[in-house]
């Protein structure tokens, strides 16, 4: 147990680190940027959906009750989708533009919060089960902060934060993550049932982000030679899910 919460709390903290990578995109062009984020946007969708339907759903199968495993899969999308919805957590991946507003700042700031606790929670939950549906499970979630944190810089540069205000609120957010962990490792190992749920919720949770919130961004862009480039990524994304297999 001591090892699950050693790779649990390092994980966390990788994802929580991952908040300062928008200090890189202050040399880059906007044209740049959009070319760079789109390409990880792709990967990022391909890697959400493989960590589903090769990793997550089928660990969660194998505890027998398919009905229970489609259910809480599906609880997981709707549980995401209020989340965004009422709270106005929105996983955005392009630039701030006259062209492409954003929330405010503190708006954002509580939302990737939420965000990020529950993150924390799902990598803490997939440890329970096992050590490498752990690393699965946060590989997955890294491949996604790369770009969403990128666009979280941007947001909080366009509310008027200053860069090193911006980068620390990014940072501080980002921290909620281990408080999910934290969490996740006390109630997991004090109900049997936790990672029962946890697992396939994580699923819905992965689908809906990768269905709703990223795949609209990559239909924005309809040149063929870009849109090649796109398959290309999420075929990537969604190979290196099943190249992961080989660890379990």
């Amino acid at each position: 147990m001591n090892e699950v919460w050693l790779y649990s709390i390092i994980s966390v903290l990788i994802v929580s680190i991952i908040s300062l990578i928008g200090v890189i995109t202050l040399s880059m062009s906007d044209r740049l940027l959009r070319k760079i984020l789109l390409f990880l946007v792709s990967f990022a969708a391909g890697s959400l959906f493989g960590g589903a339907f090769i990793h997550l759903i089928p660990e969660a199968m194998e505890g027998g009750c398919s009905t229970c495993v489609a259910v809480y899969v599906l609880l997981g999308i709707l549980i995401f989708f209020m989340l965004e919805k009422f709270i106005h957590w929105r996983h955005c991946h392009i630039p701030t533009s006259k062209h492409h507003p954003h929330p405010v700042g503190m708006m954002n700031l509580i939302g990737d919060g939420l965000h990020n606790f529950i993150d924390g929670l799902i990598i803490g939950g997939s440890y329970i089960v096992s050590i490498p549906l752990g690393f699965t499970t946060t590989i997955a979630i890294i491949l996604h902060e790369v770009p969403q944190e990128m666009g979280d810089f941007g947001i909080l540069l366009h509310a008027g934060y200053t860069k090193a205000k911006a980068l620390l609120f990014n940072f501080l957010s980002a921290l909620t993550a281990v408080v999910g962990a934290i969490v996740a490792l006390v109630i997991g190992t004090r109900l049997g049932g936790f990672t029962d749920f946890l697992v396939p919720f994580t699923a819905g949770g992965f689908i809906y982000i990768a269905g709703s919130d990223l795949i609209p961004e990559l239909q924005k862009e309809c040149a063929p030679s870009k849109s090649f480039f796109q398959l290309i990524a999420l075929v990537m994304g969604i190979g290196v899910m099943i190249a992961l297999t080989l660890i379990e």
